[in-house]
């Protein structure tokens, strides 16, 4: 049987603007509370949040936004986010979202990049300054009309220059938009060249957030605790629209994630779901204060960002007392979600999978040279097709045609193997591949199995050069707390006569922390280059396989 799978398509798809669903969901459910900010203590039922998303909506139509124009939120996360989210939605202005890490050469990049009118920010976070790095690339952003910065006299005074329209401007003005409409602008985190800006429409991510948690069986009575930034898909799209298509609450723990304020918040406001990456969890579930909070309200919940370790999926189903935690698969320029484990899905499938087909979604995998489908079981590059594939990079035609074929497939440079029930498995990036002395190697697997070992809490694996064999293996380790060291040879004498002998890794580095972008992706590149430079090895002039 072809690895090809088409989805559900029952319910239908959701044909209206963000802006009008909202407002559908405040008809319903105006007295259930919406939204929590944990750290102030501040909360919103459904008619409060809608208040307020009118006010900074008539703001933004105030200081002159059209239909169309780009506005940015550049801050972590926080209710004005939110609120910025929703707004910008109901008057068709396309949010940037621009990741809350970026520095100045990268700031500029994605301001002149989307073309920003009006930037919506933090004044700092942690290490960050935006007020300087604002101030500082002033010059290089000369399109960028207006700053105003949460929680200050800018934020009163854009509200107030709204106060003089009709009180059925933003009405009038969600009248005129369309789901087909561009609302959301996110820059992928490529490992190489420059973020790409993926485009999404109002139809794209409004129903992926909702048949995400539609999936997971949410209703107006769950409270999800969302950990993962706004500036991505899972926390804006998966999160905040998988709310608010449900009538369900939105729990901000805290700006930037915190294992422990984490397990507070879904402790102390009885959270029935809770979403994460991997790192996320680990961190939580080896907390030393893990233990000390009630987390029995959680049932459900969604592991996605990156390859999900199975041991760390059945902590969450054992200890968290999320029996029906799903794994989420997906990428930013399918907004996010393609594949999804169900909350019936017996342990195999919901710990050693991606998951099936998403609701009106098409999937397939197929050899990456020749394009072909493959038989099911034999790895290849997972494609998608449907409504939630991207419009377009923005302002970039290349790149999209680079990704999206003639017949509509976005190509993900996912390797993945489809089982003969329909359930996936990601086995890699085509690029993370490794070929030993021509043998194809998945660092997953290899991964999955090193996870066993009682003492590595973390691990990862990647390809660096050699030689001999073109590649070698070396595995990044992060051990538990209070574990002995360990070493290649340790490594190499756990793993013999379990593993293939190509399949167990040369070299073993201990670390504390991986290279990862903001949104939990381990950034393998990175690693390549640190441990090629660390161990002195040179690349291979007759390696040619790309990087």
């Amino acid at each position: 049987m072809e690895s090809y799978a088409r989805g559900e398509t029952e319910p239908p798809l959701i044909e209206e603007t963000i802006g009008a669903n909202f407002e559908r969901t405040v008809a319903s459910y105006g007295e259930n509370e919406a939204l929590v900010e944990f750290a102030t203590a501040r909360r919103w039922t459904y008619a409060e949040l809608d208040r307020d998303v009118n006010a900074l909506a008539r703001g933004l139509m105030g200081a002159g936004i059209e239909k169309g124009d780009r506005v940015g939120v550049w801050s972590p996360n926080c209710a004005e986010w939110t609120i910025a989210q929703y707004a910008s939605a109901k008057i068709g202005a396309i949010l940037v979202n621009v990741n809350p890490s970026y520095r100045t050469h990268e700031f500029s990049y994605a301001v002149n990049q989307s073309g920003l009118r009006m930037l919506i920010s933090a004044e700092s976070f942690k290490t960050s300054d935006y007020r300087s790095m604002v101030e500082e690339t002033e010059d290089r952003n000369p399109d960028l009309e207006r700053v105003v910065y949460i929680g200050t006299s800018d934020w009163d005074a854009l509200l107030a220059e709204g106060e003089r329209l009709p009180q059925d401007a933003v009405a009038t003005r969600l009248a005129s938009l369309e789901p087909s409409d561009p609302i959301n602008i996110q820059y992928t985190s490529g490992t190489t060249g420059y973020p790409k800006g993926a485009t999404l429409s109002h139809r794209n991510i409004l129903n992926n957030g909702f048949f995400v948690t539609e999936t997971i069986n949410f209703t107006h009575e769950d409270r999800l605790c969302i950990p993962v930034p706004f500036y991505h898909c899972f926390g804006m799209v998966m999160g905040n629209l998988g709310c608010t298509t449900h009538g369900a609450t939105m729990v901000i723990p805290a700006p930037g994630f915190d294992p422990e304020t984490t397990l507070r918040a879904v402790a102390e406001e009885k959270c029935t779901a809770l979403y994460g990456v991997p790192t996320m969890f680990i961190a939580m579930q080896n907390h030393p204060s893990f233990a000390d909070h009630d987390l029995t309200s959680l049932r459900t919940g969604c592991m996605a960002g990156s390859i999900c370790p199975v041991e760390v999926m059945k902590h969450c189903v054992n200890d968290m007392h999320m029996a029906e935690v799903s794994i989420a698969y997906g990428m930013t320029e399918t907004s996010p979600v393609s594949t999804q484990t169900r909350a019936d899905d017996d342990l195999d499938r919901r710990t050693a999978t991606i998951g099936r087909v998403h609701p009106h979604v098409e999937i397939k995998v197929v050899n990456p040279v020749s394009g072909e489908t493959v038989e099911r079981g034999e790895p290849g590059e997972l494609c998608t097709r449907g409504y939630s594939v991207m419009i377009g990079y923005w302002d970039d035609h290349e790149k999209t045609d680079e990704a999206i074929d003639s017949d509509g497939w976005m190509h993900t440079g996912d390797l993945a193997e489809m089982r003969e029930d329909g359930y996936c498995n990601i086995v890699g990036r085509i690029k993370d591949m490794v070929i030993r002395g021509g043998e194809n190697i998945y660092p997953r697997e290899i991964e999955e199995f090193l996870y066993t070992h009682p003492d590595i809490e973390d691990v990862q694996v990647i390809g660096v050069p050699d030689e001999k064999y073109g590649e070698e293996l070396a595995a990044w380790v992060k051990l538990r707390q209070g574990a002995d060291p360990l070493d290649a040879e340790k490594v190499r004498a756990f793993a013999t006569g379990k593993l293939a002998h190509y399949k167990i890794p040369r070299y073993v580095l201990l670390v504390d922390e991986f290279p990862m972008t903001v949104t939990g992706k381990i950034r393998k590149v990175q690693m390549r280059e640190e441990t090629t430079l660390k161990l002195g090895l040179e690349p291979d002039d007759g390696d040619t396989k790309e990087r």
